[in-house]
């Protein structure tokens, strides 16, 4: 495939359920800040959007540059520290994707993100705009394995920033979800685009599915898994 002359991108590094999927509908909303997605996930691109989604590599960073972008030539995707592993022994993607930048998305509170976790991964509602398939109950080891899980995603990315002394752009789920648009100006900011986007907001469906539950089960974790004298090895 022949690279336009130009085009220059983001990857959004991240973590499941970091708001990621509510942080790239705003950027794709604009129209100017690419469509950025889980493009080395095709099997999440082909239930939720491209039933031809393809399952080669090539192929998906071909997808990253044509349908991840905008007509100013702007691509963008969203990539987990475990997707990494999935296709790093069939290509260097970061060298494949030309001019590209990078953002770090992270969440302050990690308890909650492992809470959201586990209990994604009971209903089966990743999105709120998915239907929950079954009503999830509390797991104090299945949370507690997520915690784990996200805590060395984590580390990864932080250590491949120290390694490689790349400064990404650092944004935090809790700024984001309080103010959306200036997690969007600091993404055009960084893209060099002289002038602020327009958001569709109508394009934006996906909201916050955190509630009353959530914090209920991060205090039980805490009381019944919070031992002081307890180190964690992850």
């Amino acid at each position: 495939m022949k690279v336009a002359d130009g085009i220059r991108g983001y990857s959004i590094c991240t973590s499941p359920r970091s708001g990621s999927n509510f942080l790239c509908q705003h950027l794709s909303s604009t129209g100017v800040l690419g469509h950025p997605l889980e493009y080395f996930n095709w099997r999440g691109r082909r239930f939720f959007n491209d039933p031809t989604f393809p399952e080669c590599i090539v192929g998906q960073v071909e997808k990253i540059l044509t349908m991840g972008a905008t007509p100013n030539r702007i691509y963008g995707l969203k990539i987990f520290a475990h997707q990494h592993d999935w296709i790093s022994r069939e290509i260097d993607w970061i060298n494949a994707l030309p001019n590209l930048h990078f953002v770090y998305l992270s969440r302050r509170d990690l308890l909650g993100q492992a809470v959201s976790w586990a209990r994604a991964i009971q209903t089966g509602q990743y999105r709120s705009t998915q239907p929950a398939n079954q009503p999830a109950v509390f797991d104090a080891e299945l949370i507690r394995r997520q915690l784990d899980v996200l805590v060395r995603e984590r580390a990864r990315w932080e250590m491949f920033y120290a390694r490689t002394g790349i400064e990404p752009l650092r944004l935090e789920y809790e700024l984001v979800v309080a103010n959306p648009q200036d997690a969007v100006r600091k993404v055009a900011d960084m893209m060099g685009l002289q002038l602020q986007p327009n958001q569709d907001f109508s394009k934006v469906v996906i909201q916050k599915q955190r509630d009353s539950i959530n914090l209920e089960w991060a205090h039980r974790f805490k009381l019944e898994q919070g031992n002081p004298n307890v180190l964690d090895i992850v």
